[in-house]
């Protein structure tokens, strides 16, 4: 039988031996898993986002949206329906009750439970998708004109917010938008008008016992108490209606701080819009380009940074890179994210095609979870193209100048340096012919470097620039095959 002690004691060359290989070990281990960029230990996910159902205005019924994008390759989509598609027009001082409502299908118009229940079946018909509900809103729009002068206009109604990752039906029903339905808090706010034109109400039932005059006062103002108590409770949750004009950030700020609440990410959906002016039925809707939001507003996940129209707002120095830096120098809690919405109601519609736009997630795990972390934390980039031919971002990463240096930093990270960091990106194609492309590298809103070859593209790029205690920040795009714009990556320069 084996006895411990009865082993034979080591001498200390062998002790000293050992204990070299065991520390040159771990040494391998620590260095080589450091040296590791984080993408390499992701997976590089595309994702469809923005997509309608028949649900609101969309041509196709979810399962066959979904086949749809299954066939083509994906496994994460998030649907995106709108969540109350209404124009009300009220005339005062009833405007709650006297009024003309125009209702088109949405998601609270079918109803919540029903959306959700649809996206829980879903789920269970493809075990290998990652399906997301959300929403496209307008939280406000305000009137103009007059139904009597022939220009009644609808104004800021095509300002919309996409919503990603509400999970619970009253999370559709109370957002507040307007025309939406009560919340509690809604009903709170409102008791105190509900108490006075109840209290008026009483008087006037008391005028109501007393001969003369008095009771054909009674009679009145109790009719004139009642209409105005039911225009209180015919209200909607939002404090802000369609009947005073302009009311700058608030009411989006209201809504983008009500989905922070409920768990769900926002994001601008196309701020450069060019819908303009056009007629929608008697009624005209007037929505201009609103990249100023991206300022106003804050605490939002991010913004569209590509979509199917013109935008300016990702040049360098322009809308984005402002917001950024006020990020850099503590104005901001959080920086926005871009992303790519598809806006896809058919297939062939404005001559594009579904997987068009592309948010391509890094992710460690195929999972609702790992999708709604990767965009609340920036671990993505936004590429178009013509499907299949979307051009691919392999690796955009910011480490320190020495050989191997680890880590390697990915977009949403944030990295502290001494000096120069080493900015490394890939980028490649679909097509078999060679394609020449422009890759430009953004440091803190101003464009330090330009690159021009064929894909696929390797650059390896060493920064100069040492600024002790500062923040600055790097991001790329790249035009020539498709589009690809990148979020960004944060280096702080130790003191």
């Amino acid at each position: 039988m084996h006895n411990p002690r009865n082993r034979t004691k080591l001498s200390p060359v062998y002790k000293s031996a050992r204990l070299l290989l065991l520390v040159l070990l771990t040494s391998f281990i620590v260095i080589g898993g450091l040296s590791v960029p984080p993408a390499m230990a992701l997976e590089p996910v595309p994702a469809l986002i923005d997509l309608r159902t028949t649900f609101s205005d969309g041509a196709y019924d979810p399962d066959t949206l979904v086949q749809m994008a299954v066939n083509k390759g994906f496994s994460v989509i998030i649907l995106n329906d709108h969540d109350r598609m209404v124009m009300e027009y009220g005339l005062p001082p009833f405007r709650n009750i006297i009024k003309k409502r125009e209702e088109r299908n949405s998601i609270n118009r079918a109803g919540a439970d029903k959306y959700l229940r649809m996206i829980e079946s879903l789920r269970k018909v493809y075990p290998d998708v990652v399906l997301i509900p959300g929403t496209e809103s307008t939280p406000f729009y305000y009137w103009t004109g007059s139904p009597f002068t022939g220009n009644l206009t609808a104004n800021d109604h095509e300002r919309r917010i996409l919503t990603i990752g509400l999970e619970k039906s009253d999370d559709y029903k109370t957002l507040p938008v307007l025309h939406n339905s009560h919340s509690q808090t809604d009903l709170r706010t409102a008791m105190p008008s509900l108490f006075a034109f109840g209290l008026s109400f009483l008087i006037a039932l008391y005028f109501l016992f007393k001969p003369g005059w008095w009771r054909i006062s009674g009679v009145g103002l109790a009719i004139l108490n009642a209409a105005f108590f039911i225009n209180i409770v015919f209200a909607r949750p939002s404090p802000f209606d369609a009947y005073h004009g302009k009311q700058g950030a608030a009411p989006y700020q209201l809504f983008i701080d009500a989905v922070g609440r409920k768990g769900g990410l926002t994001f601008w959906n196309y701020p450069e819009t060019r819908s303009g002016v056009r007629t929608l039925g008697t009624v005209r809707v007037k929505t201009l380009p609103y990249p100023g939001m991206i300022l106003e507003t804050k605490n939002y996940t991010g913004f569209a940074a590509l979509y199917g129209d013109t935008i300016t707002i990702t040049e360098p120095g322009n809308v984005w890179d402002v917001v950024l830096r006020e990020y850099c120098r503590g104005f901001r809690e959080r920086p926005p994210w871009g992303i790519a919405t598809a806006d896809f109601h058919r297939e062939g519609s404005a001559g594009q095609s579904l997987g068009d736009f592309q948010t391509v997630l890094w992710l460690p795990d195929k999972s609702r979870q790992s999708v709604l972390t990767a965009l609340k934390n920036g671990k993505m980039y936004a590429c178009r193209g013509k499907f299949p031919q979307i051009p691919r971002l392999n690796e955009f990463s910011v480490s320190a100048a020495a050989p191997d240096a680890a880590p390697r930093m990915i977009s949403g990270d944030e990295l502290v340096l001494e000096r120069n960091p080493r900015i490394r990106i890939t980028v490649s194609g679909s097509a078999e012919e060679k394609e020449t492309v422009q890759v430009r590298l953004i440091r803190s809103g101003t464009l330090i470097q330009t690159f021009t070859g064929e894909l696929p593209l390797n650059i390896d790029y060493t920064d100069t620039l040492e600024t002790p205690g500062e923040k600055i920040y790097y991001r790329m795009d790249m035009t020539g095959y498709g589009t690809i714009v990148s979020n960004p990556i944060f280096v702080t320069f130790a003191k």
